[in-house]
């Protein structure tokens, strides 16, 4: 075990170390592209002064031409005689190479005009549009790579009394490290010592920071921003909550959406039947015209092959190889730094297109914790409803249950005791309590006897007890024999889940439903406080699986089944929907795993803000195509009938992609 964990964090590190190279490659490989350009615009304007200035035959024109060209072309010729080497022809190179090696040649055909100035241009401008390619692709990678800024580089490790710096994959399990003011938490544990507030941002995108203590969990990626913290380590780095983020995100723009496969496919056929066309543009014209009309073959060849090579340039599918997946990549970082992780851009698809919403109601929509919701003293045989500010007989009754459940384990007791948090500092003498199974407690407060139960134990000590119209779960108090009211306790619903529901009508999502294993009179009351279109309450994890396969058989068919949990009890459901999205993940390795979406935080608001998000991407795809397809059309047909220019082709093709990873560029901001 400790073997395959040296060798995670020995992968986690040299991961991390191969982020960073790859972070310098990237600028270093900008600068000398730079460099590059701006070089060759100078020699570019050298070479034209020559040509004008000087008496030069179209052998002297072509090598002085060729300086420039080579300096900015030798990437792209390279790339395009590999290609060829490997079978892979018809690549975008390799059309940019045939393309403008023919505009240096086709000056020598009789009566051609030199296309030397326009040769280089088309490489310079296609050598400017991959840097542009370059640029966007490192912002989107930057947005994915703001997680690499959760990535803790140093932990305090105490040895006795002495602290030793060391990198958080060496850590060992269980060891006790200190988290300075300041600075992220490098591994999840629990806190031995110490109280501060966690700024969690990185992880959730929300800036509300989180109140800790000693027994609290930590976990890594966090930013300690007061107090000294001591901490016990409970996981290794290669197991952290942001080593498992780390991965998930460095591998979702691995998985592809049916947009970039069709692209990909598309680019796969479309560029062998270009170069064919391309081809037989530039033959079939000037043999017809030798043949039929007798017309100067060489002329005839020059015109048609220049129109051929306009065609190539222009029939380059850059714009649609290079700006559809970097959209997806673009949204997937956008989505991230909401604290949305999606877990491949296929999912985009799925999003865009939901139609049924399912939740499950316990710590999905409501926070699955107990806490009291109302307290009714019964007083002169009339109960009285106090709910927002306690009268001094509901906070005497309080108080009296939450003394006799001091030492209860349930979630019953628990809720009391958080009600009334002064009982154990108030001097009152508690003794003889007894526990009654299927009943309650019963303890003597202050010498009175205070019994604490459901109506079974109000009946076998003759209180009469009264009926509640509130829904939850109702805990009777009687204090020496007599009825003294009864205190209602309720799962409470998170404060966005009602905002989350009309969120996701207002995008025209046709159906949400809830699925819980609560009592119906519990599911009926939440389904109804969000608003819900179905609810079914009283289900076992296999009846949920069942209710799924339902609505999915009953949604129409290009649409799609989200289902949302919390992830440690719901895989089996997350597993079977189109898109398993997991609330609050933060820290839950379960959620993580099985879900496709994952949400850091604990709002189901969130969902909505993904879907969003993900349809926002697919309009942005689609436009690129849409535009790309257009332009390049209408270029080529100008170009078919000698209407188009080299400067036209060129625009058909880099400035169409320039624009298109422009466009792409704004999925960033999600």
């Amino acid at each position: 075990m400790s073997h395959e964990h040296q060798h995670n964090n020995e992968h986690e590190c040299c991961c991390h170390e191969h982020h960073h190279e790859h972070e310098h490659h990237h600028e270093h490989n900008q600068k000398s592209q730079l460099i590059i350009i701006a070089a060759t615009i100078v020699l570019l304007v050298a070479a034209w002064a020559v040509e004008n200035y000087l008496e030069l035959n179209n052998w002297q024109l072509l090598f002085v031409y060729l300086v420039p060209y080579l300096l900015i072309g030798h990437d792209t010729l390279k790339e395009g005689g590999e290609g060829l080497l490997h079978g892979d022809a018809f690549n975008e190179h390799f059309l940019m190479s045939i393309a403008t090696l023919g505009a240096l040649f086709i000056g020598f055909l009789p009566g051609a005009e030199t296309e030397y100035l326009e040769a280089v241009f088309v490489m310079l401008f296609f050598q400017i549009g991959e840097l542009f390619e370059g640029y966007a692709e490192g912002k989107s990678r930057d947005s994915i790579a703001h997680l690499m800024d959760l990535r803790p580089d140093i932990a305090h490790v105490m040895n006795g009394n002495e602290q030793n710096d060391v990198a958080p994959e060496k850590v060992a399990l269980g060891s006790t490290i200190i988290i300075k003011p300041g600075e992220k938490v490098p591994l999840d544990g629990i806190i031995i010592e110490g109280q501060s507030s966690l700024n969690t941002v990185a992880l959730t995108g929300e800036s509300l920071p989180r109140e800790v203590m000693a027994d609290d969990e930590v976990i890594s990626g966090c930013v300690n921003t007061s107090g000294l913290l001591k901490v016990r380590t409970t996981k290794t780095f290669g197991d952290s909550t942001v080593s498992k983020i780390l991965n998930l995100v460095e591998n979702a723009t691995g998985q592809k959406s049916k947009s970039e496969a069709f692209i990909t496919r598309f680019a796969r056929i479309y560029t062998p039947i270009v170069v064919f066309a391309a081809l037989a543009l530039a033959i079939v014209p000037p043999l017809v015209s030798f043949t039929i009309y007798h017309s100067s073959f060489s002329e005839a060849l020059y015109t048609w092959v220049y129109r051929a090579l306009l065609f190539l340039v222009v029939s380059c599918p850059c714009a649609l190889v290079i700006s559809v997946p970097l959209t997806f990549f673009g949204g997937i970082g956008g989505a991230s730094k909401k604290g949305i992780l999606i877990k491949g851009s296929q999912y985009m698809d799925v999003l865009a297109k939901i139609h049924t919403v399912v939740f499950d109601k316990t710590g999905t929509l409501t926070r699955g914790v107990f806490a009291v919701s109302a307290v009714h003293p019964h007083d002169n045989g009339e109960p009285k409803t106090e709910t927002s500010r306690l009268s001094p007989l509901a906070s005497q009754l309080l108080h009296l249950a939450a003394h006799v459940e001091h030492y209860s384990t349930n979630p019953i007791g628990a809720a009391l005791r958080a009600a009334f948090p002064d009982e154990a500092s108030d001097g009152c003498k508690v003794t003889d309590v007894e526990e009654i199974a299927g009943h309650g407690i019963r303890a003597c407060v202050e010498g009175k006897v205070v019994c604490v139960g459901n109506t079974r134990m109000m009946d076998s000590i003759g209180a009469r007890w009264h009926q509640c119209h509130h829904v939850g779960t109702i805990i009777h108090v009687a204090i020496d024999g007599e009825y003294a009211g009864h205190i209602v306790i309720n799962d409470q619903v998170k404060e966005d889940s009602a905002e989350a529901i009309s969120r996701l009508k207002e995008l025209g999502v046709a159906k949400t439903v809830m699925l819980t294993g609560d009592r119906k009179a519990v599911g009926d009351d939440v389904a109804q406080h969000l608003g819900v279109t179905e609810a079914h309450s009283e289900l076992l994890p296999a009846d949920k699986v069942a209710h799924v396969e339902r609505l999915i058989q009953e949604k129409p068919a290009d649409s799609y089944l989200a289902f949302v949990g919390d992830g440690i009890n719901d895989a089996p459901v997350l597993a079977r929907a189109d898109v398993g999205i997991a609330m609050g993940a933060l820290g839950s390795d379960a959620a993580i795993e099985a879900a496709d979406v994952v949400l850091m935080d604990d709002k189901p608001s969130k969902i909505a803000t993904a879907i969003a998000i993900a349809r926002r991407t697919l309009a942005i795809a689609r436009q690129n195509v849409g535009m790309a397809i257009g332009i390049k059309i209408a270029v080529l047909i100008l170009a078919t009938f000698g209407m188009a220019t080299m400067w036209m082709a060129v625009f058909a093709d880099v400035g169409v992609t320039v624009l298109a990873v422009l466009n792409a560029m704004r999925t960033l901001k999600a």
